[in-house]
C-alpha cells in the first residue's frame, strides 16, 4: 500500500448477494452515480452477482472505468463480470485484497458479508498502522452497520482501539456525503508514531 493520493480510484467493498431490503441495492446504485459524478473510477471484487453485480453495471451504464480483481477459482465459478473496463484475474483471495488496495485511492464499504468484513479490517488497520494514509467509509444503510459500529465503540470505551483512529474512520449514512467525506479526511497519526 502506498501513501495519500488524490482520491480517483475508489475501492468498493460489498455483497455478493442483495441482501434483505431494497435499501442495499438502491444505496449500491446512488454510491456508485455520486462517485461517477465526482469523475472516479470504480475498482471492486470483479463479480457480476449480488451488489457487486449492481455497483458495476450502474458504473458501467454512467461511462465510469471499472477495474475488477478477482480469483481464478470465482472466475472459473462463473461470477466474474464479463463487461469491465478490465478484469484481472489473479490466484488467490491474499493477493485479490492486496491487488485492490495497490490501485485504490480510498475505500467505501457497504454491506456485505463475512468477505466485505474482512476488506474493511484489512485495510483499516493498515491505516491505523499507517501502512497506507487514505480513507476508509462506512456506508450505513438501513443501520446495518450499527452493530459493527457499537463494537468499535465498545473496544475505544474498553481501551483496544483508539478514539482518534475511531474518529478518522468516515462514517456516513446518505451517498451524497461521500464525496466531501473524502476530500475533507486527513490521516491519523499511526498506532506505533
Amino acid at each position: 500500500m502506498t501513501a495519500a493520493a488524490p482520491v480517483r480510484k475508489v475501492a468498493l467493498y460489498l455483497g455478493s448477494a442483495t441482501g434483505d431490503s431494497p435499501a442495499y441495492r438502491e444505496t449500491t446504485v446512488r454510491t456508485v452515480e455520486v462517485l461517477a459524478d465526482a469523475g472516479c473510477e470504480l475498482v471492486y471484487g470483479g463479480g457480476s452477482v449480488g451488489l457487486m453485480g449492481v455497483a458495476a453495471d450502474t458504473a458501467l451504464a454512467a461511462g465510469m472505468p471499472v477495474h475488477g480483481v478477482i480469483t481464478r477459482h470465482l472466475m472459473d465459478g462463473e461470477t466474474g463480470h464479463p463487461g469491465l473496463t478490465d478484469l484481472e484475474v489473479v490466484d488467490t483471495m491474499t493477493r485479490r485484497k492486496e491487488r485492490m488496495a495497490e490501485i485504490a485511492d480510498a475505500f467505501i464499504v457497504l454491506p456485505g458479508g463475512i468477505g466485505t468484513l474482512e476488506e474493511f479490517f484489512e485495510v483499516w488497520v493498515a491505516q491505523v498502522l499507517g501502512i497506507h494514509t487514505r480513507p476508509v467509509a462506512l456506508v450505513d444503510v438501513d443501520n446495518y452497520w450499527q452493530p459493527l459500529t457499537d463494537m468499535i465503540d465498545h473496544m475505544v470505551s474498553r481501551g483496544f482501539l483508539s478514539a482518534v483512529h475511531r474518529d478518522h474512520l468516515i462514517r456516513v449514512n446518505d451517498p451524497e456525503m461521500i464525496p466531501t467525506a473524502l476530500d475533507v479526511w486527513t490521516p491519523a497519526a499511526a498506532k506505533w508514531s
